[in-house]
């Protein structure tokens, strides 16, 4: 049987009751060549989840617990992950000018620490990551938070594109933050409803989600690297919004 403060839930049965019972859960590990019987129910929850899943050697399970495992682990998560589909509803119901910070393929542990500490400080609603292709939450990402990530809701998402689309739909402003933009980040209009797009440091804002994107910003520069630290970029934003509601 699991218990929800275990690092780690080992075995078919506590695994699927595990993800049943909604338990946050950062990845399901599955052993190469387990028969299909024994893992094609808690793969189907995992996808309808938005869960990670790998398929790996039977001997790194067993490397992670010398315990009868029968093939499936599932590791912990150190956050709650919340659903952007009940939280924009939400703050709207409270009367509230949501306020979301997207990362798109940002993946180092500290970048993404701190832009939930930027986030959590200047009064973001909710921090939305990719099921794939994003920053570990362990426990570095934690520590460079700053106690962040036990605050600010964290939304992890199967599709980056499909959100935006749905934040679109729901009357969300989406600001896309790159240098390949035009408009500076102080001549534009932070008051409405807003999704802010932050990208990995080596390729920026993937063009499938610069095309969705209502609006790209930049932020002017006169040094030569032209270029910031993605944390450094979004604790700019999200002050200037801050500043242009005048909060």
């Amino acid at each position: 049987m699991f218990k929800k403060k275990d690092q780690i839930i080992y075995g078919y049965h506590p695994v699927l009751e595990a993800i049943q019972e909604n338990v946050s859960i950062d990845k399901v590990l599955f052993a190469n060549k387990l028969p299909r019987s024994k893992y094609e129910e808690i793969l189907y929850l995992c996808r309808q989840r938005n869960i990670p899943v790998q398929f790996v050697p039977r001997e790194k399970l067993s490397r992670i617990t010398n315990l009868n495992h029968q093939g499936i682990i599932a590791l912990n998560a150190l956050v709650d992950y919340a659903d952007i589909e009940q939280i924009v509803p939400f703050l709207y119901e409270q009367g509230k000018t949501p306020l979301l910070v997207l990362l798109d393929g940002v993946t180092d542990v500290r970048n993404f620490g701190s832009i939930a500490r930027s986030a959590e400080c200047a009064g973001a609603d909710a921090l939305v990551i990719p099921l794939k292709g994003a920053a570990e939450i362990n426990s570095e990402a934690m520590k460079t938070s700053a106690g962040a990530l036990n605050k600010l809701p964290v939304c992890r998402v199967a599709s980056i594109p499909e959100t935006l689309r749905f934040l679109r739909n729901s009357g969300i402003f989406v600001a896309a933050i790159t240098e390949k933009a035009e408009k500076p980040y102080f001549e534009a209009s932070c008051e409405q409803p807003l999704a802010i797009v932050m990208g990995d440091e080596s390729k920026g804002i993937s063009e499938a989600v610069l095309q969705i994107a209502d609006e790209r910003w930049t932020i002017p520069m006169k040094g030569e690297i032209q270029s910031l630290n993605v944390s450094v970029a979004a604790g700019i934003i999200l002050f200037e919004v801050l500043k242009n509601r005048g909060l």
